[in-house]
């Protein structure tokens, strides 16, 4: 039975959203268990027999500092149930407030694992082979050092071998050209790292990567510091936005561009289905001594859903273990000169 505890007061929509995700969520798994966090008026009423309820004084909302989040709402439901991984009540936690005071939250709470620095932010991003490449880091991190893009693409790699059942999951590098000679420092002292750990066979490691093979779905994970990582994910979530208002406008025109618009909405729709991010909702934070699992804060129910799912799977199918075995093969590379790596 796994246990996923629920934060069902973050995002834009709170219980709203968060408690019919979790009823079908229930539904739909019949081993698996919920505790639900929130303020007790929002969780009144709420029942089923695999679902328990943990009391919460205090919300964070998606403009509270990082001070405040962390040093003064010590009893949100954020880190309440983020606590409950700490405590082992429960595999997994599930968020969709905010992003920055998770991340803080989680580390504060449950700590880093051995041989991480850095936690990272890994989500997923449609692609046009109708899947999607998972991308790290997403935001948490905006300089990252060579050794840091190595434990990114090592954590990485645990959690697309949990999500696709895959041994060896491809690895790219983002850079601006595919040649091992480009990039700034940092990014060809990671290739250096990478091609190491390629070597030693402890990762499948594609080579460079360019921005567009990440929607070509030319790897299965890009390896980026969160600056780069964050643009590339707003830019693939406006994409099914821009479809989806051409749509939209095109239908309110005059009945030459609404017939044209007709026409071609079968394979316009499909390809806004086929971009649509609710599919891919629920970003792990990667590092952390617990799973921790961050939603989309607009996120419907749909969408909420399909992140309890996420973080299902990564507490059935061992993640943490999974992230930390590869961590422990990847240390020797952290540590060696620059000059035993080429």
């Amino acid at each position: 039975m796994i246990t996923i505890a629920v934060d069902c007061m973050g995002g834009d929509h709170g219980p709203k959203v968060t408690l019919p995700a979790c009823t079908e969520f229930l539904d739909a798994h019949p081993e698996a268990r919920l505790i639900l966090v929130g303020l007790p008026q929002a969780l009144q009423g709420f029942s089923h027999p695999r679902a328990s309820i943990v009391t919460a004084s205090e919300v964070v909302t998606m403009d509270d500092p990082l001070e405040v989040a962390l040093r003064r709402k010590k009893d949100s439901s954020m880190r309440v149930a983020v606590q409950q991984v700490k405590d082992g009540a429960a595999q997994a936690a599930v968020s969709a407030g905010n992003t920055g005071a998770l991340m803080a939250i989680s580390r504060y709470v449950l700590k880093t694992i051995e041989g991480i620095e850095r936690p990272a932010i890994a989500g997923q991003i449609p692609n046009k082979t109708g899947g999607a490449t998972t991308v790290l880091d997403l935001g948490a991190n905006v300089d990252c050092t060579a050794e840091h893009l190595l434990q990114f693409a090592m954590m990485g790699s645990a959690l697309v071998s949990v999500l696709k059942n895959e041994d060896a999951p491809s690895v790219g590098l983002l850079n601006i050209g595919e040649e091992a000679i480009k990039g700034n420092e940092v990014i060809k002292r990671a290739g250096e790292l990478l091609r190491a750990a390629a070597k030693a066979g402890d990762l499948n490691f594609y080579g460079n990567v360019e921005g567009n093979d990440i929607f070509k779905g030319v790897v299965d994970i890009v390896v980026c510091d969160g600056f780069v990582g964050n643009v590339a994910l707003k830019t693939s979530e406006g994409l099914a936005s821009m479809i989806g208002g051409f749509l939209k406008a095109e239908f309110s025109k005059n009945p030459f561009t609404k017939l044209s618009a007709l026409i071609a909405y079968p394979v316009l729709k499909a390809l806004k289905n086929r971009f649509d991010h609710r599919r891919y909702n629920g970003a792990a934070l990667l590092g952390l001594r617990g799973l921790v699992f961050k939603s989309h804060g607009s996120a419907d129910v749909m969408a909420f859903g399909n992140a309890l799912n996420r973080a299902y799977d990564a507490a059935r199918n061992n993640l943490l273990d999974r992230v930390q075995l590869r961590i422990a093969k990847a240390r020797p590379l952290l540590v060696e000169p620059a000059d035993a790596l080429i």
